[in-house]
This record gives structure tokens, C-alpha cells and sequence, in this order.
């Protein structure tokens, strides 16, 4: 054999055995590539951080990094009531790559016709925590019953802190300026950290919350609830009235839920609607909900979240204040 030959059966030798290799990898590489979750999902959070949404999707990743064996990075994009970390999801691709909170307070802004996408744009995977609605004000503010604060809100303009417009929170307080006549004037603080610091502050005179989202601040004091906007007691301020006992009929609790893109691979979403739903079940998470201070049976299936998301849109369509 010449040099020339011996030279090309050397090329031809290492030619095979590198296609030998790659062929031989070919089967783990499709598996990889079959396996769904295999790299990172992206949570978004369309609020700052250190509120309620924020807490939920910390705990509830942590929980699924455990039973996806994945790592589920949080991205807090805060601004127009949830609406613009809302618009990176519905921008991102519908492969199961992308998560997100979704809220009362987006859902309110569906109803208003503030945002650019509807309920249907976006694919459940279960509701996590549903929470009663209530007001807030610093500890040692001079109104010390829901009476007092609506006497002085007649005739004096108040400041109410709100998650944004178009939500609950500015429903809620345009029911009371239409039915009592009060003059609040709602200041949306995309920023949880600010809203929480506004009445502690003097930025605005009264909150708009969940207990569990200001526990801290109801542990030391720095603020108490005055009234709740629920059908039922809050949990642990059994003692706090309920606005509708003063004729204000609108009791829209907060919850928040997960969701994906609608059109995602339906076997993408069923790995991730089970894996939601175990989270749900977990001891972990149901001792989460007790600390939010939530109602106990807060999570709502995927099978039945679309019901559920309908019947809340019609309750703030129904209840929203007439115009004048």
C-alpha cells in the first residue's frame, strides 16, 4: 500500500470512528431532547419583588426545582397592573419553557378593557392561594373604626394605596366614592415594598391588602386592618368587620394563579398541571398557605380553573360602580 493509500485509510479510519461515535450518541442525544423539562423554566412575575405574587412563585419554584429536577429562575417585571410582565409570556415561545403569575388584579384590567390580550391567550395550570381583601391603616392613624374612616373621607380627600388601575383595589374604592360618597383618590404603587411603606410613610392615608402579604407589619404593629372586603371572616381578625355589613356588596378576594401559553404541547403541559398540582398537595405548601394567613382549600385544579377564572371575570363585570 502506497503512502498516498495508507494516508487516506487513516482519514477513512478516523472518519468512521467519529461517525461511529456520533451515531452511537444519536439515541441519548434524541432522549435529551425528548425529555420534557430539560433545562431551565422561566417564572415570571409580573409585580416587584417582596409582595404576594413574588412570595407565591418563590415558594411554589422551590417546590418545583424538587419535583422537575430543573432550576425555575424568577423574573420580576412589574408595571401596568401586572399587564407587562403578562405581555413577556404571551411574547415568548408556547413551548413550555415559560410560566407566570396571573391575579385578581390583571384579571380586573381584562374586564375594564385595559389590557391588549383576553383570558383565553393564556392556559391554567391551577389556582395556588385565594385570599380575603382588606384595608389597612397605620397603627396609630386616628380612624379607629371603618365608620370613622368613611366620616372623615366625606368631606377629606384620603390617599388609598392600590396594586394599579383597573384592578379589584380601584374597584373596591370607587364602590365606597359612589355609594358613601367618599373622596378617595387611589395612588397605584407598582412596587409591593412602596405600597406596603406608603401608609407608614404618609405617601397615602390607607391600604388595600391581604393580611398574609403585610403579616410583618401586623406582628409589630406598624399597621392594622379596619375593615375586610370578603364573604366570610378573615382568619386570625374574626373581629374586623366586613364591608358589606355598611352596604358595600363588592367582596372580590385576591387570588393568584399560574399559567402557561396557550397553544403549549399538550404533553408539556400535562407534566407541568401534575407537577403544579402535587406541589399544591405538598405539606410544605399547605403549611405556606396557613403563614399567608389564606383559606385553607385555596387551590383550584387546571380542570377547573377555566370555570373558575370565568365565574371572577363576571363578578367584576357585575359589580363594576355604574358610570355617571
Amino acid at each position: 500500500m502506497t503512502r498516498f493509500d495508507l494516508d487516506n485509510f487513516g482519514r477513512s479510519r478516523r472518519t468512521l470512528l467519529t461517525a461511529g461515535a456520533s451515531l452511537a450518541a444519536l439515541p441519548t442525544f434524541a432522549w435529551s431532547q425528548d425529555k420534557y423539562p430539560s433545562r431551565p423554566i422561566e417564572f415570571v412575575v409580573p409585580w416587584g419583588p417582596g409582595g404576594g405574587a413574588d412570595q407565591l412563585s418563590r415558594r411554589v419554584g422551590k417546590l418545583l426545582e424538587e419535583e422537575l429536577k430543573v432550576s425555575v429562575p424568577i423574573i420580576n417585571i412589574p408595571g401596568a397592573t401586572g399587564n407587562t410582565g403578562t405581555a413577556k409570556l404571551l411574547a415568548a415561545p408556547a413551548d413550555g419553557q415559560t410560566i407566570a403569575v396571573f391575579i385578581g388584579d390583571t384579571m380586573g384590567t381584562l374586564v375594564t378593557g385595559q389590557s391588549r390580550w383576553k383570558v383565553a391567550d393564556v392556559t391554567p395550570l391551577g389556582v395556588m392561594i385565594r385570599q380575603p381583601t382588606g384595608l389597612f391603616v397605620k397603627s396609630d392613624a386616628k380612624w379607629k373604626t371603618f365608620a370613622d374612616l368613611l366620616a372623615d373621607a366625606k368631606t377629606t380627600e384620603l390617599k388609598a394605596g392600590i396594586t394599579g388601575f383597573g384592578s379589584p383595589d380601584e374597584i373596591h374604592i370607587n364602590q365606597m366614592n359612589q355609594k358613601a360618597g367618599t373622596k378617595f383618590r387611589v395612588v397605584p404603587f407598582a412596587s409591593p415594598g412602596e405600597r406596603y411603606a406608603s401608609i407608614l410613610g404618609g405617601h397615602a392615608d390607607v391600604l388595600i391588602e391581604q393580611a398574609g402579604d403585610v403579616k410583618s407589619f401586623l406582628q409589630s404593629k406598624q399597621m392594622r386592618p379596619i375593615v375586610f372586603f370578603s364573604e366570610e371572616p378573615q382568619s386570625g381578625y374574626e373581629d374586623i368587620p366586613l364591608a358589606k355589613a355598611s352596604g358595600f356588596p363588592i367582596a372580590i378576594d385576591q387570588w393568584r394563579s399560574i399559567v402557561m401559553r396557550a397553544g403549549t404541547d399538550p404533553k408539556h403541559l400535562a407534566v407541568m398541571t401534575a407537577a403544579v398540582q402535587k406541589v399544591a398537595q405538598s405539606e410544605d405548601f399547605k403549611k405556606y398557605l396557613a403563614d399567608e394567613l389564606a383559606f385553607p382549600n385555596s387551590f383550584v385544579p387546571a380542570d377547573k380553573t377555566a370555570a373558575f377564572f370565568e365565574r371572577e371575570f363576571n363578578i367584576i363585570k357585575s359589580n363594576l360602580p355604574s358610570k355617571k
